[in-house]
């Protein structure tokens, strides 16, 4: 394959940039996909294929090595077509996804700077989207907890730690303590509906990750994870 050197800054490159631009918007049409709406994902993938299109000749996935077996891998590529769009909702590279996708991501994306900076409360729909998360962090398990004292969501918080580390301290808001030492046992004590939302925390966020898994392996449809453990909980803790 060439190794020619492409300098971004050349008339060459900026002239074939605005074709790939067009190229994808091409695409986009022709499958009636959407962009990612993160515009530096699309902005980095359009410039990886435009310096494929200049070196190899063809616009060749950039999230892949071109080898002499890369025809499966031009944009837009096989896989994307019939299985990672279809199934998946997104290419592996993110350019492209299903309207339906784009929407979701963008909601995400006002959703994270909600909790994140604090701006506003949550709405309804953006705290249905957000306890469906299977991970959170300390924001945004915080504007849950704040949206549910509205009656807006409903979750159960469970610290899976030891009834000892519960009372040196806990995220005020637990509802239960379903110790992993005892997982099981208490578990059955717990009472919880294999269709409510459940949210896990433990110290550092590893064995509530595991406490996930095996919920979920159970039927446990609902099951988020506090990504890092209350020692990365910014919000109120009691004892």
């Amino acid at each position: 394959m060439s190794t020619v050197k492409i300098d971004p800054e050349s008339q060459e490159f900026k002239d074939t940039l605005e074709k790939t631009v067009r190229f994808t918007d091409k695409v986009v049409a022709q499958f009636g996909w959407a962009y990612n709406p993160d515009q530096e994902i699309n902005q980095g993938i359009q410039y990886g294929l435009t310096r494929n299109k200049l070196m190899h000749g063809k616009r060749y996935c950039p999230c892949f090595f071109v080898t002499g077996e890369a025809d499966d891998r031009v944009c837009p590529c096989p896989p994307a077509i019939e299985k990672e769009i279809p199934e998946d909702g997104v290419c592996h590279c993110q350019i492209f996804c299903t309207p339906e996708y784009a929407a979701a991501q963008a909601q995400e994306e006002v959703i994270e700077e909600v909790v994140h900076q604090h701006s506003r409360g949550l709405s309804k729909e953006e705290c249905t989207v957000l306890v469906d998360k299977d991970e959170l962090d300390g924001d945004e398990l915080i504007a849950l907890l704040e949206a549910r004292d509205l009656g807006m969501v409903n979750f159960t918080l469970v610290d899976v730690r030891e009834p000892m580390e519960w009372q040196m301290g806990h995220i005020k808001g637990a509802d239960k303590i379903i110790p992993t030492s005892n997982f099981f046992a208490a578990l059955d004590d717990a009472k919880l509906a294999q269709d409510e939302n459940v949210i896990v925390y433990c110290h550092v966020g590893s064995r509530s990750a595991h406490c996930a898994r095996i919920l979920a392996d159970m039927g446990y449809t609902k099951v988020g994870n506090l990504s890092y453990g209350i020692v990365s909980f910014p919000g109120e803790k009691e004892q």
